[in-house]
């Protein structure tokens, strides 16, 4: 966890840079729409953008493997629990044939 916040913690140092140094203006145009911005927070917008839909692309895939490992936990959990019940039954029949056998 800590890793993570020193990697955001550089990432943003460097985008902060990255801002400062590239501070020059310039319009985007984009069909009938048009702003002047600086060149960094153009950038930086698409970058986020690009991350964005990255996102978008790869949780549905990400919530369906989750669906599908839960039902597989529960169906392991299904199958230990009959084991379990199999088991208990086998070591009652062994009691039992061990009290029906007479000893000499």
């Amino acid at each position: 966890m800590q890793l993570w916040l020193i990697i955001a913690i550089v990432v943003a140092m460097l985008a902060v840079i990255f801002a400062l140094q590239n501070a020059i203006p310039i319009t985007v145009s984009f069909l009938t729409w048009k702003f002047e911005s600086s060149l960094a927070l153009v950038l930086l917008i698409a970058i986020a953008l690009g991350v964005l839909m990255s996102l978008m692309v790869s949780v549905p895939s990400k919530i369906k493997n989750m669906k599908l490992i839960l039902n597989q936990k529960r169906k392991i959990n299904e199958l230990e629990q009959i084991i379990q019940v199999r088991s208990d039954i086998n070591e009652e029949k062994k009691d039992n044939l061990k009290t029906e056998i007479p000893t000499e």
